[in-house]
């Protein structure tokens, strides 16, 4: 189907085998559908379904159409990572990282205009893993317009050559100078989003040739030294006479062998992305649990502090009385709290007496036997310091002094 930017479509949807995982394919104009199909009858034969983003040629030079085509893919992607989640390979072909792959990225990293669902983009990332980069990435440099500015087939057409070159020429320079004043700054930022996906932990086979001239092999060569510098597994395979994304049609044992490992590593990956995923959410729900355990034993500390000082008694409380008809009414029954409040009756002081005062004096020596016959005293203790008789002579003793007091 077509979209605002180029087109998009599955070319191979298996769902009746089994299948290994999705290949989105990352085309430009340059490269021509037919073309396309034998790389869709590849990944076809090792398990692997294709969606193909096909992009137009103004892509390169408009990043808005580029971001309108990622964005597309990129939703198109998701609805088929919820129903069955699996890992992806981004397989960019020629100028197709320019034309869209690195939108992708900018998206699902969130410095896009495009925003996708955090959840979204989760999903995402944890499926990617890997890239192939066949004939690819295409440095956007001055000269860019003159290799890329019109098809090979118009190059053909018969005719002067000097005015067929001429033509081309001219848009090439027109489309250059238009790169050049709006948008040089896009170069620094391409660059640096291919460099950054490095950080989804998924490995690189980078497909090119000495004899490539629209993609010079210094350039490819110096992109998989960076990514090896970052921690990348980068695996390079270059020939010497394949032309421009030309490399299986020429090497096709070859291709398919390095082909045939790259996905292998991806679903490895994948996996390992999956169990490492498990763990993470493992942990996160043990965390839970710990921090719900802690938050119930505070809730319970509260609650049996809040507890022991309703029932503390302090010198300041009162007691209340239960009046005869509440104890008619039955002893289950108690009074209301406002009823308690206002028959509370605070408990007064006990009343002292003085040792040493007259009073004090006369009890004692009325009380205090001094030496009387038949008594036999004995200490066995004392109580607030003073001495305590035996309990078989204490009876008779306060009887005794309960008479001798009535004298």
């Amino acid at each position: 189907m077509w979209r605002d930017g180029g087109k998009l479509y599955w070319a191979r949807k298996e769902e009746a085998v089994k299948v290994e995982g999705v290949v989105v394919i990352f085309a430009w104009a340059s490269i021509q559908e037919t073309h396309l199909k034998e790389f869709v009858d590849l990944y076809s034969s090792l398990g692997w379904n294709s969606l193909v983003c096909h992009a137009g040629f103004l892509n390169a030079f408009f990043p808005e159409k580029a971001t309108s085509l990622a964005f597309v893919a990129l939703k198109e992607l998701v609805e088929e990572l919820r129903i069955r989640p699996c890992p992806i390979v981004f397989a960019a072909f020629s100028g197709g990282p320019k034309a869209c792959m690195y939108k992708v990225f900018q998206i699902i990293e969130g410095s896009c205009e495009a925003h996708l669902h955090v959840d979204d983009s989760r999903l995402v990332r944890n499926c990617i893993s890997g890239y192939i980069y066949d004939s690819s990435p295409v440095d956007f440099t001055s000269d860019f317009g003159a290799r890329f500015g019109l098809p090979p087939t118009i190059l053909k057409m018969p005719g002067s050559t000097k005015l067929v070159s001429w033509v081309a020429k001219g848009v090439a320079s027109g489309l250059d100078a238009l790169y050049l004043t709006r948008f040089e700054f896009q170069r620094t930022e391409y660059w640096r989003t291919l460099y950054s996906s490095v950080g989804l932990g998924a490995p690189f086979l980078i497909l090119c040739s000495k004899h490539d001239d629209l993609a010079p092999y210094q350039i490819v060569c110096n992109f998989s030294h960076r990514l090896q510098d970052l921690g990348a597994d980068v695996k390079l395979l270059k020939w010497n006479n394949s032309l421009h994304a030309g490399h299986y049609r020429q090497y096709p044992t070859e291709y398919k062998a390095a082909v045939t490992e790259l996905l292998e590593k991806a679903a490895a990956v994948h996996l390992q992305k999956i169990q490492l995923e498990g763990e993470r959410a493992g942990m996160e729900g043990t965390q839970d649990e710990i921090s719900e355990l802690i938050c119930n034993l505070q809730k319970a500390a509260v609650n049996s502090n809040q507890s022991l000082r309703r029932v503390a008694i302090e010198p300041s409380d009162h007691f209340f009385l239960p009046s005869s008809a509440e104890y008619q009414n039955g002893r289950d029954s108690g009074p209301s709290p406002d009823e308690l409040k206002e028959r509370s009756v605070p408990v007064p002081d006990p009343p002292r007496i003085s040792a040493h005062s007259v009073l004090g004096q006369f009890l004692f020596d009325v009380c205090v036997p001094k030496n009387i016959e038949g008594w036999d005293i004995k200490f066995s203790g004392s109580l607030n310091g003073q001495p305590l008789a035996s309990a078989r002579r204490y009876s008779q003793y306060v009887s005794k002094c309960t008479r001798r007091s009535r004298l």
